[in-house]
């Protein structure tokens, strides 16, 4: 917070970053019971592709939908990815997280399920409003900090539904987001599969799709994402993991989605190495 500031915490998007082609919708979410936003992006001449895959991407605390594009530019990234073929044609949807407090961790509350607003009515969303995008479209779900948490978390308590999960900077246990909220996780489910990463992806209820995640060597989540992946290892959970220089930052997110999108593109293309590569 800014000396002077009466806000808490403020983000503000990058006014460099162009903001061509994308969409801003809000929606009265079900499981929520209130208005949730999303920002869509889909290249002009990709709509109408049949069950256009959905990538979704997930943000971290004090954020809120348009952060992945316009502090990010991950639909910048997209494109160029697309243009060049190293992702097929994708809907690139990126939802708020359902905006309780500083972060509702996108798991269930005692009166808000932020899983389902994720899990369910975001799909259902594309499926309605991008032409091209189904019931059938393959999904694959990304997210940083705390959006990393809810993607590996949601992968692994939904390994039908998703097609592939990565993270960044990921917090691996809700615990640790304590210190960066200011309301309290009592109302907050405790299911193990909900307050920690590993037991989501170790209980998982069938096989997991593809999973990756990567850490910034000067990241305060360092020791934790090391430790998830060596417990992964240990308990021979297939992964790809990697780390990179950099911190728990834009700097750093808006450089590793390229490494997402291409691991998604990967998997979408068949790939059968994709777990044997470096993310």
């Amino acid at each position: 917070m800014s000396r002077g500031s009466p806000f808490r915490t403020i983000e503000r998007s990058d006014p460099a970053i162009p903001a061509d082609d994308l969409e801003f919708l809000t929606v009265k979410s079900r499981a929520l019971s209130q208005r949730a936003d999303v920002t869509l992006y889909v290249p002009p001449e990709f709509r109408g592709v049949r069950d256009l895959p959905i990538v979704m991407l997930l943000h971290g605390v004090y954020s809120s939908h348009w952060a992945w594009a316009l502090k990010g530019g991950a639909h910048l990234t997209a494109a160029r990815l697309m243009a060049e073929g190293s992702l097929p044609p994708v809907a690139l949807v990126m939802p708020s997280d359902g905006l309780w407090g500083d972060g509702s961790g996108y798991v269930p509350h005692a009166r808000l399920d932020f899983e389902q607003w994720i899990v369910k009515e975001v799909p259902a969303l594309a499926a309605h409003v991008v032409e091209g995008c189904t019931a059938d479209s393959p999904l694959l779900v990304g997210g940083l900090s705390m959006g990393g948490f809810g993607a590996l978390c949601l992968a692994g308590k939904y390994p039908d539904r998703f097609a592939a999960a990565s993270a960044h900077s990921a917090v691996t246990e809700a615990q640790q987001l304590d210190a960066l909220i200011e309301e309290s996780r009592e109302w907050w489910s405790i299911a193990d599969c909900d307050t920690s990463v590993l037991a989501a992806l170790t209980e998982a209820p069938g096989p997991l799709p593809p999973i990756r995640f990567d850490c910034g060597l000067d990241d305060p989540f360092l020791a934790a994402n090391r430790a998830l992946h060596f417990a992964l290892e240990q308990r021979g959970v297939p992964h790809v993991y990697a780390e990179r220089p950099g911190g728990h930052d834009w700097r750093y997110w808006s450089s590793a989605i390229e490494e997402t999108l291409r691991f998604f593109g990967r998997v979408l293309c068949g790939d059968r190495t994709v777990m044997e590569r470096n993310g």
